[in-house]
């Protein structure tokens, strides 16, 4: 019985271990606070004046959301084969995979600049409509999320480059994956809510 009771402390120690880091949670918590919030903006500008957002998403160019959302879900994909590939102690897999999931976050950016450049062109700005001020200022935030999801993943990949991360010990690595997919997340949130639902 002893010897039972014993076992099981490694084990639940190891099975409780929380992905990633602490630090990165709580910045992954605030950024979902932050689009929490934001969202309830969007529902009550949206209850405020109703036509705006009825007319709204036809004012949108659709491809492009619908495209940075096929970028973003891919690249969430790739950043979960960098993860599995550091686990069997591939690195340079997990490398290549990061490598992927930076050019997607890269195209992400390439395409929104495209779309607000698309936006100026069709006199979709900000002033005097409340559905395009949300907008711009979810695309935004949201873009600068992507850019430090980015510069997360820079760094990852240098320290997967240089050796850092292993089977055993990939908690930088982790963190950023969790804060990519973090980021995934709030997109899936604001396409429906701003290219889709009137």
């Amino acid at each position: 019985m002893e010897m039972v009771m014993s076992a099981p402390a490694g084990g639940l120690e190891a099975a409780g271990r929380v992905p990633g880091n602490r630090g990165m949670w709580v910045g992954i918590l605030c950024e979902m606070t932050e689009f929490a919030l934001m969202f309830l903006a969007y529902a009550w500008f949206k209850q405020v004046h109703p036509a705006d957002f009825h007319n709204g998403p036809a004012m949108l160019n659709t491809a492009s959301g619908v495209w940075n959302t096929v970028v973003m879900l891919t690249s969430g994909y790739f950043a979960v084969r960098a993860l599995f590939a550091i686990r069997r102690n591939d690195a340079a897999a997990a490398r290549n995979w990061l490598m992927a999931t930076l050019v997607g976050g890269i195209a992400f950016l390439l395409i929104k600049a495209w779309e607000f450049n698309w936006n100026i062109d069709h006199g979709v700005v900000g002033t005097g409509n409340s559905f395009v001020a949300m907008y711009y200022y979810l695309t935004f935030n949201h873009l600068v999320h992507v850019v430090w999801g980015c510069l997360g993943l820079i760094w990852a990949i240098l320290r997967t480059s240089f050796g850092a991360y292993s089977p055993e010990d990939h908690d930088g690595l982790e963190a950023a994956v969790l804060y990519w997919h973090a980021t995934d997340l709030a997109w899936i949130v604001i396409f429906p809510l701003l290219y889709v639902l009137r």
